[in-house]
């Protein structure tokens, strides 16, 4: 990672229809925490991914979000996201507001962690004794 690119302070807004398939089975019609909590990371790697080398990716390690308001399928909500600390050079931190129409949604932060995306993909070898012929 670049030392000089990625910095606190670095921030983005995005916007995004709800549609019926992102509301919980027992509340049709608006949008579900877990789809909200979706959109926020998707948004923060989005921010982050254009100044990670090559090689690298980040994961979610931590979600806070206060779901405070409603979104309603056929609205757009905007996601407002800002880095706001980075430690060791690798777990990032963000505040994060949604919006809509109605109002204020959510608040919240989320950390993700810069990784290998090759070394953190790879599956783990099978333990010694399991992996013998019988």
């Amino acid at each position: 990672m670049p030392a000089d690119a990625l910095h606190a302070g670095l921030a983005d807004e995005s916007t995004c229809l709800v549609t019926p398939d992102m509301s919980p089975p027992h509340l049709p019609g608006i949008l579900s925490t877990s789809r909200l909590i979706g959109l926020c990371e998707d948004a923060c790697l989005r921010l982050v991914e254009r100044y990670l080398g090559a090689g690298e990716t980040s994961v979610g390690t931590r979600v806070d979000f206060h779901h405070v308001g409603v979104a309603h399928a056929g609205e757009e909500v905007t996601i407002q996201i800002r880095l706001t600390r980075i430690t060791q050079q690798r777990l990032l931190s963000f505040a994060v507001e949604v919006t809509a129409p109605g109002g204020l949604v959510s608040t919240g932060t989320h950390q993700r962690l810069i990784v290998d995306r090759e070394r953190f993909g790879r599956p783990a070898a099978p333990p010694a004794a399991a992996a013998r012929e019988p």
